[in-house]
């Protein structure tokens, strides 16, 4: 583990300056950087972070690890990725990922698309391009956290509901509405992809033809790849990477999902639920799952013959929520009605969203949020991963085909041959 020792700490107007900067290692002591002289620093107490300059590089510090006797120690991101890289725990960028990375910078909108089907395959060369190329955006989005004194700068929001829902057709509304204030939007809609075939229609895209045209709005769809849920393995990836494009507001599309499937709620900043005027009765909020973890419920197609039944259903979904238990102390859900077709509703839902923004910024919520998002989505790859290393094993991949035709047999239990199986994973 890599540490900074800052001596000689002097408090200036303009926030603190080190008059001498010295590196080394906590273990065996050994000089990690040169000794510099720091032109300026910003320390932001909320976080605990640090941002050091000597007016020609930047060094970028995380948490404070140690404070005693006037000096102050804290774990330099550089210096860990220094130490990850000469470990081969994260590849150098080649040229082609260069170029891509520095595509996104300018904000060119094929680079985007070729980072995200770069993120998005599955050959073993590419995967390790992705890496790369993910490690680039993240240091760099480490060191724009650094100088936002409000928190992370881009949102994410996450659009779910059952199939027939109007989400597409939202999302053409409601990001028109968006870049019409200035704002860059980026969509992430998942298409089903097929049990039988494989494939996915990706028509998405076709329900949203202003928003495909406009300039400042970005769509992409993906399959799902039999991913339960409603979205993608490589979701969370894809949205690093259209932030890192310029995009600002983040929209999730999900595919039609039912009362247990809520897998986006880990990825996004705020999840909306969307519901059709026939989304059910009281008792169908009550229920636990989708809604509970919902941070907005919208009653979409409230237009036409449908407006009685949309008032009805909010009403009803008011007083489900009661019974419900806060996903977070500092915001309580609300139930809005709107409509895409007449546009009624949408101010007032963009309102609800930004309130919604400002008070989780406010309390630190918001980056405590996606600090933990990141833990649970190491923890979803590695049981893929798991998986996958369980099929390609060589002595399982063998026995596969023997076990499934005794199972269906009745010679042996499922359960008997799965624990064969695990037996002959374990002992490489």
């Amino acid at each position: 583990m890599s540490y900074i020792k800052l001596l000689k700490m002097a408090v200036l107007r303009n926030g603190l300056q080190f008059s001498r900067l010295c590196s080394f290692n906590h273990v065996n002591k050994t000089k990690l950087l040169p000794e510099l002289t720091v032109a300026r620093c910003e320390f932001h107490s909320n976080n605990r972070l640090c941002f050091l300059s000597d007016g020609r590089n930047d060094v970028i510090f995380t948490k404070c690890v140690r404070n005693n006797k006037g000096r102050i120690y804290f774990q330099c991101s550089f210096s860990l990725q220094t130490e990850s890289v000469e470990k081969g725990l994260i590849k150098e960028p080649d040229e082609y990922v260069q170029s891509i990375y520095d595509g996104l910078k300018n904000h060119d909108r094929g680079s985007l698309a070729r980072a995200i089907t770069l993120i998005e395959t599955s050959n073993p060369t590419k995967k390790v391009q992705a890496k790369a190329l993910l490690n680039l955006i993240l240091h760099d989005q480490k060191a724009n956290e650094v100088h936002s004194l409000k928190g992370p700068k881009t949102f994410r929001v996450g659009l779910s509901g059952p199939p027939g829902a109007g989400k597409s057709t939202f999302i053409e509304t409601f990001g028109k509405f968006l870049t019409e204030q200035d704002h860059k939007v980026a969509v992430l809609a998942v298409d089903p992809s097929s049990s039988r075939t494989g494939g996915s229609l990706l028509g998405d895209k076709t329900r949203m033809p202003e928003l495909s045209r406009d300039m400042n709005a970005f769509i992409r769809a993906s399959p799902s790849r039999g991913t339960l849920g409603g979205v993608t393995r490589t979701t969370n990836e894809a949205i690093l990477v259209c932030e890192a494009a310029g995009y600002d507001i983040i929209l999730i599309e999900t595919i039609g999902v039912g009362q247990t499937e809520f897998v986006v709620a880990d990825m996004v900043d705020m999840f909306c639920l969307l519901i059709p005027p026939a989304g059910g009765d009281e008792l169908q909020g009550i229920k636990k799952g989708i809604v509970e973890v919902a941070d907005l419920v919208a009653v979409n197609k409230c237009d036409g013959d449908l407006v009685s039944a949309a008032r009805i259903i909010q009403g009803e979904y008011m007083s489900a929520l009661k019974f419900i238990r806060k996903v977070n102390l500092n915001w309580s859900p609300q139930v809005l009605r709107i409509s895409s077709i007449t546009k009624e509703g949408i101010p007032e839902l963009w309102k609800n969203m930004c309130e919604f923004r400002e008070t989780m910024s406010k309390t630190g919520d918001l980056e405590r949020k996606r600090a933990d998002q990141k833990k649970i989505w190491m923890w979803n790859y590695i049981k893929d991963n798991i998986m996958d290393l369980f099929r390609s094993h060589p002595v399982v991949r063998e026995k596969i085909s023997v076990m499934e035709d005794r199972v269906s047999h009745g010679v042996l239990t499922p359960g008997e041959a799965a624990d064969m199986l695990m037996r002959d994973f374990m002992k490489d």
